[in-house]
């Protein structure tokens, strides 16, 4: 487990915590996120809001609150900083950066550079570096900073406990903090599937593998979606033998097929060793490892890991609330909210995994501006309530060439019975990406047919999420690709495939009549 309990310090409001593997990065992320002797203040009178929840969403909620004013309570039972900083997008992404470099010097030859026979990889420094940054950044998130910043930082397990109160329990003894509002940013965890012989053999999930100090030979992942491809590569790229395995056809089911072939066949040449359409997975612990049986395709295998990973989706952190108290309906999916943030409770918001199909660190963010619009200004000087319906939300998996995307694809707006024009433009026609040897992508993007209104757009590239917010944003101000045909990208760059996708619908723009007539005055003028 990445968590261990310590022995609690004299004074401290809650158990210590050490998170593995305890060397001096870690410990400077803890004394960040959850310092050992941390002693929950006082509450005094109502608050405005009381903040369940240090990730994402509630950290941004309670700092908007306090920036505006507000008397804030935040509260975490874990680590602040949430899923984001501790086990989620800032370790996988040192972990990525890591084994890009490692992949990079294999192919280093191309470009030439000679690298000697003999070349020394250490994981466990890899690894070292993703925890020395983790730390560096957990300052952003920490209990100090948002105490300066006015928010009155709790650190327990929390429930409801009437109409407006939440209850902090800590070794310490209890707080009641008493609320006007309140914003239930809980987030998700890990889920695992019910294999048989799994969690005798033990596994990991995004939770645990970043306590790794030694590279596993041989791994196995469950489940082909977002996280599980992106380890899957980055653990390829390091040197282990991994074996992805998915229920379903491919990989990234939820992505444009197209893109997630690329993706998939760029995973192939890193020796990953897809077993997709797996049926009747079984895990058996072993002297030589974890064996792991699976039927792929109508061909039986039987392959033997040191490790498992499993990422298969999230479970809604619901338990322990209390949300029946205060008449908060929710389900296996998470606490139900309408377009505002609100739930079942008038008085009671939400924000973030908690509630939104979308689990991204940037969703929560923006839910967490909606929420404290609702809750704190509703109807602000006459205007309409934020919603939470209206968001544009881009999205980004961090595989290599990774893949990101915006609004509709073709099958969603084809399913609204809206007509759609489609363009593609292939890397292997930009320049630059030629150059780079990253030519193996596209830029796609779904127009209202007959208009240059965009729909939705997809883009593979190994720079895919930095483009894609040219789309994001013109969809956000209700632009389309008149737009980007009439704006100047700098040469030689990757991100002029948005550009030349645009000019791919500019060009149906000529009618045949339009060219007859052009090529008349052309002739005249000559």
């Amino acid at each position: 487990m990445m968590l261990t309990t310590a022995i609690n310090k004299t004074g401290a409001n809650h158990e210590p915590v050490i998170v593995l593997p305890n060397d001096e990065h870690n410990q400077k992320l803890v004394s960040n996120v959850r310092p050992p002797d941390w002693v929950n203040p006082d509450p005094t009178g109502t608050y405005n809001i009381v903040v369940i929840g240090a990730g994402t969403a509630g950290l941004v909620t309670a700092v908007i609150a306090a920036a505006v004013g507000a008397k804030v309570a935040l509260i975490e039972k874990h680590l602040m900083g949430g899923d984001c900083l501790n086990v989620g997008c800032v370790p996988s992404k040192g972990v990525i950066r890591a084994a890009r470099a490692w992949a990079d010097v294999r192919r280093a030859n191309e470009f030439g550079v000679h690298i000697p026979p003999v070349v020394k990889y250490d994981f466990g420094a890899a690894m070292a570096r993703m925890r020395k940054l983790r730390a560096r950044i957990s300052h952003t998130d920490s209990v100090h900073r948002y105490t300066k910043l006015g928010v009155d930082v709790f650190i327990g397990d929390s429930r409801f406990s009437g109409p407006d109160t939440v209850v902090v329990e800590g070794a310490a003894g209890n707080r009641t903090l008493r609320f006007a509002k309140a914003a239930i940013c809980t987030g998700a965890r890990a889920s695992a599937p019910s294999t048989p012989g799994l969690q005798e053999a033990g596994y990991l999930t995004n939770e645990t593998v970043f306590t790794l100090t030694e590279l596993p030979p041989r791994l196995g992942v469950i489940g082909a979606g977002p996280i599980g491809c992106e380890l899957a590569q980055a653990f390829a790229r390091f040197g282990s033998q991994v074996y992805l395995i998915e229920a379903m056809h491919g990989i990234l089911l939820n992505e444009d097929r197209d893109a997630a072939e690329i993706v998939h066949q760029s995973m192939l040449r890193d020796g990953i060793k897809l077993l997709c359409c797996g049926k009747d997975l079984r895990v058996k612990k072993t002297d030589s490892g974890k064996r792991l049986t699976v039927d792929s395709h109508g061909q039986q295998y039987d392959v033997t890991v040191d490790e498992i990973l499993v990422g298969v989706g999230r479970t809604p952190n619901t338990e322990g609330l209390s949300l029946e108290t205060v008449g908060v309906e929710y389900d296996k999916t998470g606490v139900r909210v309408n377009d505002r943030l609100q739930t079942t409770n008038p008085r009671i918001y939400a924000a973030g995994d908690i509630c939104s199909r979308y689990k991204f660190t940037h969703a929560a963010d923006a839910m967490a501006q909606i929420l404290i619009q609702n809750a704190l200004f509703p109807h602000p000087f006459g205007l309409a309530y934020a919603s939470a319906g209206a968001l544009i939300m881009p999205w980004c998996t961090f595989t290599e060439p990774e893949i990101a995307h915006v609004g509709m694809y073709e099958a969603d707006a084809k399913a609204k019975g809206i007509e759609v024009d489609t363009f593609t433009f292939k890397l292997d026609e930009v320049d630059r990406a030629i150059l780079d040897g990253e030519d193996q992508g596209f830029a796609r993007v779904h127009v209202k047919k007959g208009t240059d209104q965009i729909l939705g757009a997809t883009i593979v590239a190994h720079h895919a999420g930095d483009m894609i917010n040219e789309f994001s944003v013109l969809m956000k101000a209700g632009l389309g690709l008149k737009t980007i045909t009439g704006t100047i990208h700098p040469y030689p760059t990757q991100a002029e495939v948005v550009k030349k996708v645009a000019n791919a619908w500019r060009k149906t723009t000529f009618t045949p009549r339009a060219k007859q007539i052009l090529s008349k005055w052309f002739a005249w003028t000559r």
